[in-house]
């Protein structure tokens, strides 16, 4: 019980922070070198290509021993930044803007985790997140030898603040591993990224899973227009 607890509370705590300054004064990678590799593997999972798209329709789906215990559908007209939920037999709607009614805010923290799994290469480049590079080492459930990035929120500001990706990543600047740690320090878990799919030049991860496969966060259901 107390594992399965800490899976769920892992996947729905997954909230990106975007935030313009980063007020850390550890050491990171300049604009230049972050732009640079940030946006060499954006490129290599077709961020050209989702630039161009109009709409984006996926399903979001966690099972935990066998058991499903989350499928959210979403629509974003990515023109109008309308977004579309679908729970169950319920459908909620809200546009995506800078002010956000109070009683929509669940959705969108929903949809910035769901869509932050299913996107997380472009993050790289659309968040304000620091990037700290670190070359070859062995990957968490592989043990395969793969390039390193960690990827660090600041500590104020967002849903989440303070979360820190170690993302694992090969010769071709395709994800094949992360860990995430959340900023208490109390929960860490890693998982795969695999069963890449191509939607007209973009490459999507639809399956994560833990060492252990007891879980499983996949998509389905996903056009790309």
């Amino acid at each position: 019980m107390k594992k399965t607890l800490l899976l769920l509370l892992f996947v729905f705590s997954i909230f990106a922070c975007k935030n313009k300054e980063n007020s850390d004064s550890s050491p990171q990678m300049t604009s230049e070198e972050k732009n640079g590799i940030g946006n060499t593997i954006a490129m290599a999972n077709g961020l050209d290509k989702f630039e161009d798209a109009t709409t984006v329709e996926f399903t979001f789906n966690v099972k935990v021993q066998d058991s499903l215990r989350s499928s959210r559908h979403w629509k974003w007209n990515k023109k109008t930044n309308e977004i579309s939920l679908t729970e169950g037999d319920t459908t909620r709607s809200y546009t995506k803007n800078d002010t956000i009614a109070e009683e929509k805010k669940d959705i969108d923290q929903k949809f910035i985790n769901d869509s932050y799994w299913l996107l997380f290469p472009y993050q790289l480049v659309w968040s304000d997140a620091k990037l700290t590079e670190e070359k070859k080492t062995a990957a968490p459930i592989s043990k395969d030898t793969l390039s390193k990035l960690e990827v660090s929120y600041r500590s104020n500001g967002g849903y989440t603040p303070g979360d820190t990706y170690d993302v694992f990543y090969g010769n071709d600047y395709m994800i094949k591993e992360w860990i995430y740690k959340a900023a208490d320090g109390d929960r860490q878990m890693a998982t795969t990224w695999e069963g890449y799919k191509d939607f007209k030049g973009i490459s999507i991860a639809t399956m994560h899973k833990s060492e252990d496969g007891s879980f499983q966060l996949y998509f389905t259901d996903i056009v790309i227009k």
